[in-house]
């Protein structure tokens, strides 16, 4: 293999790597058609911002027990499980738009068990990668791998999905995604000889080890500290794209298929620049000069009302992100235990999604009130003054460093 994809030489990686990339083109098909559907349905960026809530705030809350819980499961198996909830999930979405029984009670309470199952999968799923590949030297390289997935879906599965809305409906987005599970869990049937090391204790213990282990590393603090901002300013824009495809672009689902795709293509990048990236100091230093991106990104959202501008701050907001948050994950678990890698991986994903659900609640509320654009403002405020106060954090712990 060339080096960009030395992973895949494992063939339970690369089963992995098959059966996740269909699975998450389907979740991006339905992403699109559902946050398009509901904005064309009630015109309520407010409802935009709690069904996204709703699909991610479980994994503040319940990804950091699940931890405690994966390091003592069978992952293959537990993984499998989840995929035909997930199909069940879809599956009913589906039905609830065929029958016309689609509704805002029907959408946050199918958007809220999107996101307890998704609390379970995401971190489970995230620490099962390194079990897959048997030198742990390319850990690094099949985590940016398995980010290409998210971040090369993200580029095609909403054009595809505008392309559907044109020439369909949602009802056949949905059954895509129903379906599309079955690759994942077809992959995962196929995986042998998978070792692990399981965590012993009781289930409060090994919860309890996985919290002292990462609030007593000062590196650690500041990594996940910096993760819960980054996603809760920059990944906010997921909750209001519909208002900008819509009201500021004149557009229709094509145009939003379009920005959904420019944010693709900067996290593609990423993923490709990480995967041939093995130098730990080139990565801490991409993420400081990826959150500038970030508020380059959306300042431009707030500030420039030109179409190519759109496009252009989309691409920064999307190779910005994935730079950060493949770049920490990849920091955590190349130095993190195998007994304890599903509890730091769980706090982790717990921060990535669960505040990514905070910022885009709190962006549809303020948009519905102050309007897309200030609130794009304040988030680059909020997101550039931490930054800010990192660097010079940084900068004082390195000086500290070198005295000792």
């Amino acid at each position: 293999m060339p080096k960009i994809f030395q992973s895949l030489n494992y063939p339970n990686f690369r089963n992995y790597f098959i059966g996740h990339t269909l699975s998450t083109l389907g979740t991006w098909i339905q992403q699109v058609a559902l946050a398009w559907l509901v904005y064309e349905l009630t015109h309520s960026a407010a409802l935009l911002g709690l069904i996204t809530f709703f699909a991610l705030a479980p994994q503040l809350v319940i990804s950091p027990f699940v931890g405690a819980l994966i390091d003592k499961l069978n992952k293959r198996k537990a993984l499998i499980f989840v995929q035909v909830l997930f199909f069940i999930q879809a599956l009913g979405l589906a039905l609830c738009t065929y029958f016309h029984w689609l509704n805002q009670s029907s959408i946050l309470a199918l958007s809220l068990l999107l996101g307890v199952l998704s609390a379970i999968d995401t971190p489970l799923r995230q620490s099962f990668i390194s079990d897959l590949v048997e030198d742990k030297n390319y850990i690094a390289n099949a985590l940016a791998l398995n980010a290409m997935i998210f971040n090369s879906c993200r580029f095609i599965g909403p054009p595809i999905a505008g392309l559907l809305l044109v020439i369909a409906n949602p009802l056949l987005c949905f059954i895509l995604n129903a379906l599309s599970y079955f690759c994942l869990i077809i992959a995962l049937m196929l995986m042998k000889n998978i070792q692990v090391i399981k965590a012993k204790g009781s289930i409060s213990n090994v919860l309890k080890e996985g919290y002292l282990y990462v609030f007593h590393h000062v590196e650690y603090k500041w990594m996940m500290l910096s993760i819960a901002v980054l996603n809760l300013t920059a990944s906010s824009y997921v909750a209001i794209l519909p208002i900008f495809a819509k009201d500021y672009l004149k557009g229709n689902e094509t145009t939003l298929g379009y920005l959904w795709g420019a944010a693709g293509i900067g996290s593609f990048l990423s993923a490709l620049l990480l995967a041939n990236t093995q130098n730990e100091n080139q990565i801490k230093n991409r993420i400081f000069y990826n959150m500038l991106f970030c508020i380059l990104g959306l300042t431009l959202l707030a500030v420039i009302d030109m179409a190519f501008f759109y496009y252009f701050a989309m691409f920064c907001l999307g190779f910005g992100i994935s730079t950060t948050n493949v770049s920490t994950n990849i920091l955590i678990q190349r130095h993190a235990p195998s007994d304890f890698r599903g509890r730091i991986v769980s706090i982790y994903t717990s921060l990535r999604f669960g505040f990514d659900a905070l910022g885009g609640l709190c962006a549809g509320i303020l948009a519905t009130y102050i309007g897309v654009k200030n609130t794009m403002l304040i988030f680059a405020v909020l997101l550039a003054s931490f930054t800010l106060l990192k660097f010079f954090k940084d900068k004082k712990i390195a000086a500290l460093q070198l005295h000792q």
